[in-house]
């Protein structure tokens, strides 16, 4: 099979030992390109710094030229698509990034990502508390029908239940492994990965190794204009993926949790430093000025019920709804119970809000 000569190069240069991202891409804008890079001699490459001997020599020879040969070959029996930096539809969001990936895998349609795409990272624990995964469930198929992309990491706790609530919801959702795009972790996944789009910088085979995780969440984080951590404790790797946000120039969304709770303590701190706090979906849409079809399309109501509806574009408490809309107590408790049995709106900690 043909493939693109440049993404061959990149390609064979990822897989040449000691070539980081990094090291990567120096190597193609100090030669103009991937291919001139392996056509350099040994004096050339010597004229970059930070390249040790055993990896100058490795450069340029048949060995990792011969994988790269092999992994096309086999992601397109695989059915995936590889994407080479600086080529046509790698993604524009990943250069964000200090060392985006050379060569990223994926499995699915990729759906354009600009510089700062139309998507929300939705990650946290995965010892999710009942709680917390109603309310993921909540924000990530309210984010899915305004049209936006969730993405998550496809492991076990907040990202299923964000990437499930996504799917269901009939919106795209992208999974990023710490593994190959046939090496899904957790295994029980592998029915939803197939539902969904799933991106990996890791050629097929890979395993998920530990330290391939804070990683991929570098990815979750470029990929999305803002990063909401659900439930997470201060080393969780939710607030490694906060962190990348950050560095990327990124919105970090955080919901409160209850005072004392472990999982708390990432969100809390993220609070603590400036973290847009996070309740609804709505809080995400408010903040990047989105709208999408279907995401607040107002319902047919009787006239108590429509102004308390359009009084929750933001989350209320009882006491706030009564001020603002000047009904009686009753009134509004009846018109609120109207609603939630509806199914217009629900109550979380003391707060009504719209579904």
């Amino acid at each position: 099979m043909t493939s693109h000569p440049e993404l061959l190069a990149l390609l064979t240069l990822r897989l040449t030992p000691g070539l980081g991202p990094r090291r990567v891409e120096a190597l193609r804008r100090h030669f103009g390109s991937a291919q001139a890079a392996l056509r350099a001699s040994l004096s050339e490459l010597r004229a970059l710094p930070g390249l040790d001997a055993k990896t100058l020599a490795a450069i340029g020879t048949p060995g990792p030229a011969g994988k790269a040969l092999r992994e096309i070959e086999q992601a397109a029996e695989f059915g995936a698509t590889l994407l080479g930096r600086g080529l046509e539809g790698y993604p524009a969001a990943l250069e964000a990034l200090s060392d985006p990936p050379a060569v990223i895998w994926v499995s699915g349609e990729l759906p354009e990502l600009e510089v700062v795409p139309r998507a929300v990272g939705v990650v946290g624990t995965r010892q999710a508390s009942a709680h917390a995964l109603h309310l993921t469930g909540q924000i990530s198929t309210d984010l899915a029908r305004a049209g936006v992309t969730v993405v998550s990491g496809l492991a076990r706790g907040i990202d299923t239940a964000a990437h499930a609530a996504a799917i269901n919801a009939g919106g795209v959702t992208i999974g990023i492994l710490g593994s190959g795009l046939d090496m899904i972790y957790p295994s029980e996944n592998e029915g939803m990965s197939r539902r969904m789009l799933v991106l990996s910088e890791y050629p097929l085979g890979t395993g998920p190794a530990a330290h391939n995780f804070p990683q991929r969440n570098r990815l979750i984080a470029a990929l999305s204009a803002g990063s909401l951590i659900v439930e997470g404790e201060f080393t969780s790797g939710a607030m490694i993926t906060a962190g990348h946000a950050l560095e990327c120039g990124r919105t970090v969304f955080a919901v409160p949790g209850r005072a004392g709770d472990p999982l708390a303590q990432g969100p809390h701190r993220l609070l603590r430093e400036g973290g847009v706090l996070t309740e609804s979906a709505q809080d995400i849409l408010n903040e990047f000025g989105w709208s999408g079809p279907g995401a607040q399309a107002a319902p047919d109501l009787p006239p108590e019920q429509a102004r308390l509806w359009e009084l929750l574009a933001q989350p209320a408490t009882l006491d706030d709804l009564g001020a603002q809309s000047g009904l009686p107590h009753e009134q509004l408790q009846m018109a609120l119970m109207m609603l939630n049995l509806g199914g217009h709106i629900d109550e979380v900690a003391g707060r009504y809000r719209r579904r």
